[in-house]
């Protein structure tokens, strides 16, 4: 144990030093990897699948639990392929690909130019960034895919592989997979894997509405996957095939979308910081390009090791969604409000509802939180001659998502210290996610839980025999705390609670 006071110099962290901690501690491992993996495709491992479910509960429960006017909803996969026809997804999900000749290398256009812009930015030029992405928007608007390699071309845009600029035309790729239903393979039999989550809301809105009983506003919230076949994907689990996006859709009343827009822009960037993403590693960015449906849309950006990249889109989506469908179905999609409109003193009647949708990347929203919990720091132990300095990674993860909320260490492996820590476990094991440790020394087990997030370790030694009190280690202050067995349950319990993340929303 140090008496020494810590002193932590926070280093930062790259995405190598990311993707290795993730697979060695068990968060995220590459898919099929000994088969030598599959591109851009990956697994999480027995931590990163708590983390990750944990991120999604929290959503959830902020949106259904604390909200009286957002229900969720489970919508399949498979969805009928005039649904991807409606939407707008068969004719206009694509993006713009070009090929480097040298290198064989394919990229998406648009990010290439993004890039530029941000080295420009990064470089102190905001206003030249600020330009190349507004005219890149204006050429994607008007789907001038020429102007797009002619902008590469004035850019001076390099292949990053063969440093040349010999590139293809710009041409579009749809981003959908498709497979086949049933038996006999044919046109007839095509649909796709659902490059969103939102149109399974969407068609769904009056069944929701009608058995939910619920009023406008009212929103409508789901979790699930959804698959796109990248051009490039890149940069660890930021950008995947198959990916699980947390999504609520927010129906209101036409003319009242502006303020709730800004409403749920607000809420959702406090639920970030509350959730421990510091507000200094967080930004709004307006999107220039705009849908010809959208009245409003931003990201909601952190700034990873790579730069500032959404996490989660905020947009005034109108009522093109629901009208959409309610052309191609030829089923009516009308709400009727009773409220009664001030202006006129009548019902405002029957109307198809606009929507305001907040997307959540939860891949993303994991990797955000991997990197900010992710530290290095240098520390003082010992005292006197005996004091030395050493460099000390753990991950500092909010208590309430960490994987493991404390581990159960007897000092030693006999003397009915193991059958006491396993005494401990089953008394607490309903109520929290536990480990029991009984390997290596101590010192080295309270490191292999810092590195793994665990906000708390409990030693049982010889006194726990005598008294029934533990010695409970806290991760980020390694200070240690004597206490009975008995108050255990409501110490942990406190500091992992949800309810500590809630009560700042």
């Amino acid at each position: 144990m140090s008496n020494a006071q810590q002193k932590p110099t926070t280093a930062e962290s790259t995405l190598a030093d990311i993707v290795s901690h993730a697979k060695e501690y068990g968060f995220v491992f590459p898919s099929s990897e000994i088969y030598d993996g599959l591109a851009a495709v990956y697994d999480y491992g027995p931590y990163g699948v708590e983390l990750k479910n944990n991120l999604k509960q929290l959503w959830w429960r902020a949106m259904t639990q604390l909200n009286q006017n957002v229900v969720g909803i489970d919508a399949a996969i498979f969805m009928h392929p005039t649904t991807w026809k409606a939407s707008g997804h068969v004719d206009g999900f694509s993006d713009p690909l070009i090929d480097n000749l040298d290198s064989k290398k394919r990229y998406r256009a648009d990010v290439l130019v993004e890039d530029k812009a941000a080295e420009y930015e990064n470089a102190g030029d905001k206003a030249r960034a600020d330009a190349l992405l507004v005219e890149l928007g204006r050429l994607l608007t008007e789907n001038d895919l020429a102007g797009v390699k002619q902008l590469i071309l004035d850019e001076k845009i390099l292949c990053p592989i063969s440093k040349t600029a010999n590139w293809t035309e710009v041409r579009q790729f749809n981003l959908m997979f498709s497979t086949q239903v049933g038996a006999v393979a044919g046109d007839s039999s095509q649909i796709y894997l659902r490059p969103e989550t939102a149109q399974g809301i969407f068609v769904n809105f009056l069944n929701v509405q009608k058995s939910a009983r619920a009023k406008v506003p009212f929103g409508i919230a789901q979790i699930g996957k959804a698959f796109r076949n990248e051009i490039v994907a890149r940069q660890f689990i930021f950008r995947m095939r198959e990916f699980e996006q947390m999504e609520m859709q927010f129906f209101v009343r036409p003319g009242t979308e502006g303020e709730w827009y800004q409403q749920w822009k607000e809420t959702r960037r406090r639920w970030h910081e509350a959730m421990g993403l510091p507000a200094a590693k967080l930004r709004f960015h307006d999107h220039e390009k705009l849908a010809h449906y959208a009245k409003a849309a931003v990201d909601i950006e952190y700034e990873f090791p790579f730069g500032f990249k959404e996490i989660e889109g905020i947009h005034s989506r109108g009522d093109f969604d629901l009208t959409q469908h309610q052309q191609y179905s030829r089923k009516k999609q009308n709400y009727f409000d009773n409220d009664v409109n001030p202006e006129t003193g009548k019902p405002y009647g029957n109307y198809v509802p606009y929507v305001v949708e907040t997307s959540v990347g939860a891949d993303r929203l994991f990797l955000a939180t991997l990197c900010q919990a992710f530290q290095e720091e240098t520390i003082t132990e010992g005292e006197g001659e005996k004091q030395q300095t050493k460099t000390r990674k753990l991950l500092k993860l909010h208590p309430a998502v960490a994987p493991i909320k404390a581990a159960i260490f007897p000092l030693v492996k006999k003397d009915g210290l193991p059958e006491k820590a396993n005494e401990i476990y089953n008394s607490l094991r309903h109520d929290f996610p536990l480990v029991v440790e009984e390997k290596d020394s101590i010192g080295t087990r309270y490191t292999r839980q810092d590195l793994i997030g665990t906000p708390f370790c409990v030693a049982v030694d010889h006194q726990t025999l005598e008294d029934n009190t533990v010695t409970v280690r806290h991760r980020d202050s390694r200070e240690q705390t004597r206490m009975p067995i008995a108050d255990l349950r409501a110490y942990i319990g406190e500091a992992v609670s949800f309810a500590r993340i809630f009560e700042q929303l």
